[in-house]
């Protein structure tokens, strides 16, 4: 295989990176990358490990060798479906083993994946569908009513089903658990309804010669829809594969793994960070297909993983949950949260009760994701997204231009360039000219560096609320929050008003049990912000509205505040 640098400019730039003298042992600032493909990394760990459990699905595992061949033989049935290279083949599943299967199966078969969120609504699903040129889906049968609106743009609907993958006893209760939940669908017979379980056992397991090159495209990857209308986000198999080795290479100590998979495969946090990295390390992943937090710890009790992977929401919910042990959780040795902030308070309580380490990471979907983690046994900072990964590169630009580079612990836009960055935005040129500017993404998110190179996100540029002439970002007034014994969650936005500009709304969901007065939140909030940061109202929720994984939708929160006020 050929090898794949971090680029030119990072070596240019290895005097203006103080972040390299505070990475830990064993993490050197610059790898070579193998050129190849991202479903290798499956092959390899196949070939060296080929008992190994790559997968544990409630008790039943499926080796790597079992898992190279039934994506071996899925590729093959794509082809045979008429699949060519370069199409686009969207994948609707949770974490459950056909997920993993699809992925890499359409993958080897050279086509582009489209992660799809099996939450998605009928209008999102046909939006994605349209948008990308997808005609094959893989999906959950259960989705079956929903993809039937869209099917006018689709040749092929592969189905599969929870059942499939569950071991046989569990296999034989699932109709009737699936009757009385109302989740039993029975697909109609049609020429472009296929059943994945029989493709892949009507399909040769051997490998294929596609020819899927390192700089092909792998992936397009929908952004998140929290600030607008998503965009594919275009990343190609160097992408994909040089981010996972730059998490592999910041966590050198990683051996003999078991990772805990709940973070959505379907979000590229969790399909990078997750299911690529410990592919590549021939770790085994314990998947669970949607976080319910008594499964988790149970998850954890049972099959003792060593990482982690996830999102404050799920830390926030384990922190919470009743009876729980230190015991439950001391298997743990490495988390790191990502998709949003990580608050102190959350992080300080949760390592209290695994002993592992908890450090906050930083990415977008336009990096593959990662660009920025704390060290596991170096110095972390409160509130630090960390420091940039090797062959990762990231500054301070002023807001006004984006052009000047701005002093040590000024706040500004982040900046990033790396060998992780996207190519654009598919079928959008001026938008991914917009982000992608002489070599560098840009992020959208105002953050500051220190002198020892460790970033800190201030806020999302657009989250930033402009109040009687001040600067507030959300994020500041959020922490302070958190440290309220009976704050569960919490998110601040900044609502439209005629004499300030805008006004900070605080909306809080209490601990179980627990009351408070809004006039005793913002008390609280004095001890530890200037008066223009406190919250002038405070609304008491029972949840808040999020992304499947875990970030709050402040543009929910504030639709519902427009819709108040109109006549």
């Amino acid at each position: 295989m050929g090898m794949i640098s971090g680029g030119k400019a990072q070596e240019d730039a290895m005097e203006d990176r103080p972040w390299i003298s505070a990475y830990e042992r064993g993490v050197s600032p610059h790898y070579e990358y193998a050129a190849k493909p991202v479903f290798q990394f499956l092959a390899d760990s196949a070939k060296n490990n080929p008992q190994h459990n790559a997968l544990l699905f409630y008790g039943k595992g499926t080796s790597y060798r079992e898992l190279e061949a039934s994506t071996n033989a899925f590729a093959h049935a794509l082809i045979g479906l008429g699949v060519q290279k370069g199409d686009r083949v969207a994948i609707m599943l949770p974490n459950i083993p056909q997920c993993v299967v699809a992925y890499y199966g359409a993958l080897k078969c050279g086509a582009v994946v489209v992660m799809t969120n099996p939450l998605y609504t009928e209008r999102e699903l046909l939006t994605q569908i349209e948008d990308s040129g997808a005609e094959t889906i893989v999906a959950m049968d259960i989705l079956y009513p929903r993809i039937q609106k869209a099917a006018t743009r689709l040749k092929h609907m592969i189905f599969t089903s929870v059942r499939d993958a569950l071991p046989w006893f569990l296999g034989l209760l699932y109709p009737i658990k699936a009757r009385r939940e109302g989740q039993w669908v029975s697909l109609p017979k049609g020429p472009s309804i296929y059943d994945m379980t029989e493709l892949i056992h009507q399909s040769p397991p051997s490998p294929l010669a596609v020819g899927v090159l390192s700089d092909d495209l792998a992936l397009l990857q929908y952004t998140g829809g929290t600030t607008g209308t998503p965009k594919g986000v275009m990343l190609t198999h160097r992408n994909l594969v040089t981010n996972a080795l730059q998490c592999r290479y910041w966590l050198p100590s990683l051996k003999d793994e078991i990772f805990l998979a709940v973070i959505p495969f379907f979000h590229v946090y969790g399909m990078s960070v997750c299911m690529n990295l410990a592919i590549s390390l021939a770790s085994t992943l314990v998947l669970l297909p949607r976080f319910v937090v008594k499964d988790v710890v149970g998850a954890i009790k049972k099959h003792r993983p060593t990482l982690f992977m996830g999102v404050q929401a799920m830390y926030v919910a384990i922190n919470n949950y009743s009876g729980l042990t230190k015991e439950d959780l001391s298997s743990i040795k490495i988390c790191i949260s990502g998709a949003g902030p990580l608050h102190l308070e959350v992080q300080r309580q949760f390592e209290a009760l695994s002993g592992g380490k908890l450090v906050e990471g930083y990415g977008l979907s336009e990096s593959s994701p990662v660009t920025h983690v704390n060290p596991i046994q170096g110095i972390r900072k409160e509130g630090s997204i960390g420091l940039p990964l090797p062959d990762t590169v990231a500054r301070i630009v002023d807001i006004e231009t984006g052009t000047k580079t701005l002093e040590i612990g000024e706040v500004g836009e982040l900046v990033i360039q790396g060998p992780q960055v996207m190519q654009g935005y598919w079928k959008k040129p001026e938008e991914s000219t917009g982000v992608l500017r002489e070599g560098w993404l840009y992020t959208g998110d105002m953050a500051r560096m220190d002198e020892n190179g460790y970033f800190f996100i201030v806020d999302r540029k657009k989250d930033m609320i402009k109040t009687r002439g001040e600067n507030v970002y959300p994020r500041e007034v959020e922490e302070v929050l958190y440290r309220h014994p009976k704050v569960k969650d919490a998110v601040v936005v900044g609502l439209p008003d005629t004499f300030a500009g805008e006004i900070i709304k605080a909306y809080v969901v209490l601990k179980e049990g627990e009351s408070a007065t809004s006039d005793e939140i913002v008390m609280f909030c004095r001890e530890g912000l200037a008066k223009f940061k406190l919250p002038q109202r405070v609304e008491f929720r029972s949840e808040l509205p999020k992304t499947i994984v875990g970030k709050v939708l402040r543009r929910v929160l504030l639709e519902e505040e427009m819709k108040k006020v109109k006549p």
